[in-house]
């Protein structure tokens, strides 16, 4: 389904998170002497995007999204999500990650983002009327005002490395 644009700034911070994840993926298993550096990318990720995008949707789409019941257990759901990719980046902030623990916050951002932009916000693309989604998107254009609106690139230790030929 098209993307309603009053929720285009969200999904595009979701290709931002999603691309983190990919990196993370193909980068598994990420050697010990790596682990800072991709610690201190999903910190600069989470204080410049990922923490301003969590509140707005806490504080703009949730509440919109309760007014349904048929999405109550899936905000629910995503709320927790949040605490649990909060806890998350705090450890990557405090350098304490695992490689392990490292994959484990790109499964569980991928699946997270996923959840919303499948379920979610073709959800309520179906049920808010067009006035509503206007109202929802200025909403959210004051909420992300702080977030940064570039992708952040990868340090050297981050960034994809070319596939060697079989």
């Amino acid at each position: 389904m098209l993307r309603d644009k009053s929720l285009v700034p969200l999904s595009r911070q979701h290709q931002h998170a999603l691309a983190l994840c990919v990196r993370i993926d193909r980068a598994s298993p990420i050697s010990d002497s790596d682990l800072a550096a991709w610690q201190a990318e999903i910190t600069q990720l989470c204080q410049t995007e990922i923490e301003i995008h969590f509140v707005a949707e806490e504080n703009v789409v949730f509440p919109a999204a309760r007014r349904f019941p048929q999405f109550s257990a899936l905000v629910d759901d995503l709320i927790s999500d949040h605490a649990a990719l909060r806890a998350l980046f705090v450890d990557a902030a405090a350098q304490q990650m695992s490689a392990a623990s490292l994959l484990l916050v790109g499964q569980r951002l991928s699946t997270h983002i996923r959840k919303e932009e499948r379920q979610l916000f073709e959800g309520l693309q179906e049920v808010l009327s067009q006035e509503e989604l206007a109202q929802m998107g200025r909403r959210l254009e004051e909420a992300l005002s702080d977030a940064a609106q570039t992708c952040i690139l990868p340090m050297e230790a981050t960034a994809l490395k070319p596939s060697k030929p079989s």
